[in-house]
């Protein structure tokens, strides 16, 4: 029996958190970290991660996580979320992680394929003009799932 390798990481990215964006970065840039490909695929809200206005406005979700360890009303009052937000991006930066723009370019000039939602690009109303330059396209998710059809592709829903 033949032992098949991990040989490409599709990464399909819907919530644009920083614990979700983060996640796919971090796992896509390890992937080619190891010399296997990667490719993150933004879908509906994952699409804030990608759009120019709004990357570097990423928060935390502090209403229903439970791993914020606190009461889900007490996550939706004013400014909790701007709080853990901001000290999660101080842990990060204790850590030498660098902020989603720059992930971005690293992520792209590694050799990681990053492509958008046709159907989610259409549905917020977005151009290509408002989502990074480093962008290697929008793909309906049935040419995404056509790159996943090769031995070794592995698909991970963040």
């Amino acid at each position: 029996m033949s032992q098949t390798k991990v040989k490409k990481m599709l990464f399909i990215l819907s919530k644009a958190t920083l614990e979700n964006v983060y996640a796919a970065f971090v796992m896509a840039n390890g992937a080619r970290m190891e010399g296997i490909e990667s490719e993150i695929f933004f879908t509906f809200f994952g699409l804030e991660a990608i759009q120019k206005k709004k990357l570097e406005h990423l928060h935390v979700a502090t209403v229903g996580n439970p791993a914020m360890h606190m009461p889900t009303m007490l996550g939706g009052l004013p400014g909790v979320e701007a709080f853990a937000s901001n000290m999660m991006k101080k842990e990060m930066e204790k850590l030498d992680m660098p902020p989603v723009g720059e992930f971005l370019e690293i992520l792209s000039d590694s050799g990681c394929k990053l492509w958008a939602c046709k159907l989610a690009v259409d549905m917020f109303h977005l151009e290509k003009e408002d989502l990074i330059d480093e962008l290697d396209g929008i793909l309906t998710i049935g040419d995404f799932y056509s790159r996943a059809d090769q031995e070794g592709t592995q698909l991970l829903f963040i």
